[in-house]
């Protein structure tokens, strides 16, 4: 196993401990630390309370009229979404978390799919943060009404002299999968193509003989074969 890969390894277990530790009995968002346990908590139990976007985004300004703003991230709410230090919420367009809570076996730990995409989130957030200087460049799609702010967003730091997407690498880590729209057809095709290496390379949660994926049908890896 290559450093980095052992690294990262390491650093999901840790946050996946932690986070099955810290999560309280939290039934107000009374303060900050209230607020993201509020969202963790759920998200845990297989709900994710940012709401997701309606009508359906227009995601093609993205590739017509990019318009980055810089969003400073405070914690990981979600397996696909972060608050930010002014309070707003991030929720990535790319990208679709784990909301199943069937058991996983992941880095030698038994867990859930739920808790697998919302220990990546945590982690690669701290991860990319060293990369992004603790400010990401994103391209909010749009908004949801209502209190928080909520935004629709594609998010971006620099990895190894290259700009890499938020989303792709939940998706290539195997912690996270391509979003898709209604008609099953994923919100951005190079992701969709992520996700099926990660499937052949049974990486993070595809290293499960099986789970419930977001959109429904069940996946097999099979995990007798490389």
């Amino acid at each position: 196993m290559k450093n980095g890969a052992w690294r990262l390894d390491r650093l999901l277990s840790y946050t996946l401990v932690n986070i099955l530790i810290a999560l309280p009995q939290a039934t107000a968002a009374d303060t900050a630390v209230d607020f993201v346990q509020y969202y963790q908590r759920a998200y845990a139990q297989g709900r994710d309370l940012i709401p997701a976007p309606i009508p359906p985004l227009d995601t093609s300004s993205i590739a017509t009229r990019l318009d980055l703003q810089t969003i400073r991230p405070q914690s990981a709410l979600t397996g696909t979404g972060f608050v930010a230090l002014d309070g707003t919420i991030v929720k990535l367009a790319g990208v679709q978390g784990c909301l199943s809570t069937e058991a996983v076996e992941f880095n030698g730990l038994r867990t859930t799919c739920a808790m697998v995409s919302l220990a990546g989130m945590t982690a690669t957030l701290n991860e990319a943060e060293a990369g992004a200087g603790n400010a990401f460049p994103c391209h909010v799609f749009g908004n949801a009404p209502g209190t928080p702010t909520v935004h629709y967003a594609e998010c971006f730091f620099v990895e190894d002299g290259g700009v890499r997407s938020l989303s792709e690498t939940l998706i290539s880590r195997g912690l996270a999968f391509a979003a898709r729209d209604g008609a099953g057809r994923p919100v951005f095709p190079e992701y969709a193509k992520a996700e099926e290496q990660a499937r052949r390379d049974k990486a993070g949660i595809w290293a499960n003989a099986y789970f419930v994926h977001p959109y429904g049908a069940r996946f097999r890896a099979n995990l007798s074969t490389n």
